[in-house]
């Protein structure tokens, strides 16, 4: 009897470490259809303040550039899309104003409930800028890359860049900041943010490096750590998300290739992507590459049926553009 039993757990042993091993072994990597769809065009307004060396405040600018931004979906079933925003300023050179009065986030809503549907050229409607600096006394006038994340029936919106801070609302339009969360010596921008049993993963970018902190109520935060080392280029935009039972994180890379004849070109669209099951650790440069889309700023997120897509903004087209993206199995 004791050497069947010995049998019976040495084949169940055996069957179970392929299982795992073959779980393992099964890896997906993002493909994008390269059909991008401008869903979002920025519209003229005014220039919120305050002024700047080569911007008025309450002066009219046609020309609006879009960036890091982020997508939810609000209690009236319509998508809101929430972005880094400010005149186009054409300066020389152009690399003195390509980001200069990033003050206020640009704010666009869909007609359609369904995401899918929302997929069609500058179907999204601008809305009122909101959090400039006067909407924010005694913060920095910088509001970089808002992220928004749903707690407490409250839409929370964390942003940069350093100090990274806190902002909520009830309705998407109507927001209350909540000062700082935390700061990083070495600089903190373009948060984002993965709930992921039971914890908060905050993610930015800071010196050659994407960086994380930790929290389990959105207020106390834990110290740094450095989850991707990039010694090749500077990390802009990170996105993280949770597939198929492990990470993978989404980052565009600034690698100075600008030849500074055109603003767009300043908005490098290489983005890198990388896989691992420990979300702390996407080790250094390329090591766990496994694929490089075409992209700035890229938030990645599913519609209502399930379908994957991707973002880009400035690139190819100003405002906010639309990709589909498929999971092909490694083989």
């Amino acid at each position: 009897m004791k050497t069947h039993k010995y049998i019976f757990f040495g084949l169940l042993f055996i069957f179970l470490s392929a299982t795992i091993a073959t779980a393992q072994e099964r890896r997906y990597i993002p493909k994008q259809s390269n059909e991008y769809v401008r869903i979002y065009k920025p519209d003229g307004d005014y220039f919120f303040g305050p002024e700047t060396p080569n911007l008025k405040e309450g002066k009219w600018y046609d020309e609006w550039v879009s960036n890091d931004h982020t997508f939810v979906k609000g209690d009236d079933g319509k998508w809101h899309i929430f972005g880094i925003t400010h005149p186009l300023v054409e300066t020389n050179p152009l690399s003195k104003g390509i980001h200069e009065g990033e003050y206020a986030s640009f704010h666009a809503v869909s007609a359609a409930t369904n995401f899918k549907e929302t997929v069609k050229k500058h179907h999204y409607n601008d809305l009122p800028k909101i959090l400039a600096p006067k909407d924010r006394p005694g913060e920095i006038p910088a509001n970089h890359a808002p992220y928004i994340i749903r707690k407490n029936g409250l839409f929370q919106m964390v942003y940069g860049h350093s100090p990274i801070r806190l902002a909520v609302s009830t309705n998407l339009y109507d927001w209350e900041p909540k000062g700082e969360l935390f700061s990083d010596p070495d600089g903190a921008r373009d948060p984002n943010v993965l709930f992921h049993k039971g914890t908060y993963y905050l993610t930015y970018c800071s010196i050659k490096s994407v960086r994380m902190v930790t929290s389990k109520d959105l207020i106390h935060w834990s110290n740094p750590q450095t989850i991707l080392k990039t010694n090749t280029f500077d990390p802009e935009s990170p996105s993280m998300i949770f597939y198929k039972n492990t990470f993978y994180l989404f980052v565009c890379a600034w690698e100075d290739d600008w030849d500074g004849t055109d603003i767009q070109g300043a908005y490098t669209h290489k983005a890198y992507v990388y896989n691992s099951d420990d979300l702390s650790d996407f080790g250094v440069d390329n090591e766990k590459e496994i694929t490089v889309l075409n992209s700035h700023a890229p938030e990645i997120f599913q519609g209502e049926d399930g379908q994957w897509y991707i973002s880009s903004v400035e690139w190819p087209y100003r405002g906010v553009s639309i990709d589909k993206l498929e999971w092909e199995e490694k083989k």
